[in-house]
């Protein structure tokens, strides 16, 4: 990469963080000054403070049941966000490709995926906890449905969007509809595809935190509610910047995954 490049790239990140850090100063000076709830909104110093101490161990703050285990309060909701979001690949990938290419497919199947994609995932949870009970599988449950929709609509939306030339063209050439299916349909597909899991992944980071405040007795979700309930708002608070750092760089891993997967679209540009 040559020097503009790099001075590109550098002056947009500046801009990026132009904004969130001139907050974070207003909010520790207004902190500072007496003009905030300290227990309700406590300053970015207090909440990096109890963050080190939620992460590492060092003692002093009163987090007894939390010191030391920030590590494994986020892998716990990552391991299952990845098996929740993996699922829903699995299943909205294929099905979505299907109801967009098959007429028959569509007829049959999205009318019952448009019917129940409204409902919220709140309201799954009574189901998930008599289903599964107070387990991981229902918090999975809840993050594959969460992620599932955007992922079939997009998947759809792909399928159906392929050129009508190139069908043809692989027609004239005697490719299958096996083949149609995958080396056409399903290439041409992808940046859609990709743009729902992008969206599927985001909800599934919204579902785990819902599943662990009632569904399950570990992560993210469930450390947010605990400390909510005996008045740690500087632990929720840390809780919250740990839910938005680890969905902000699964979602920068995907954008990685996808540029890798869809260099040719880049090159095509």
């Amino acid at each position: 990469m040559n020097g503009e490049g790099i001075s590109a790239r550098l002056i947009a990140l500046l801009q990026g963080l132009a904004l969130p850090v001139a907050l974070v100063a207003l909010w520790e000076a207004m902190g500072r000054a007496d003009m905030l709830p300290a227990g309700i909104l406590p300053a970015p110093s207090a909440i990096l403070a109890t963050w080190r101490e939620w992460a590492f161990g060092s003692g002093g703050f009163g987090l007894n049941p939390y010191s030391g285990t920030w590590l494994d309060t986020v892998l716990f909701s990552a391991r299952r966000v990845a098996q929740g979001f993996l699922v829903a690949v699995a299943v909205g990938v294929p099905m979505g490709i299907l109801i967009g290419w098959s007429r028959l497919a569509a007829r049959g199947i999205d009318p019952l995926i448009q019917g129940l994609r409204p409902i919220p995932i709140t309201a799954w949870l009574p189901f998930s906890i008599a289903l599964f009970g107070i387990r991981d599988m229902g918090a999975i449950f809840l993050i594959g449905l969460g992620a599932f929709y955007p992922i079939v609509v997009n998947s759809t939306h792909g399928a159906r969007d392929v050129g009508r030339n190139l069908v043809r063209a692989a027609q004239m050439m005697g490719a299958s509809q096996r083949d149609l299916v995958i080396r056409v349909v399903l290439p041409n597909a992808l940046p859609s595809i990709f743009t729902g899991m992008r969206i599927g992944l985001g909800v599934a980071w919204t579902a785990v935190i819902v599943a662990e405040i009632v569904a399950v007795k570990s992560g993210l979700g469930y450390v947010l509610w605990d400390a909510y309930y005996v008045g740690r708002m500087d632990v929720v608070l840390a809780d919250m910047v740990s839910i938005g750092l680890a969905g902000f760089l699964s979602d920068r891993l995907m954008l990685l995954v996808a540029h890798r997967v869809l260099h040719w679209q880049v090159l095509s540009r």
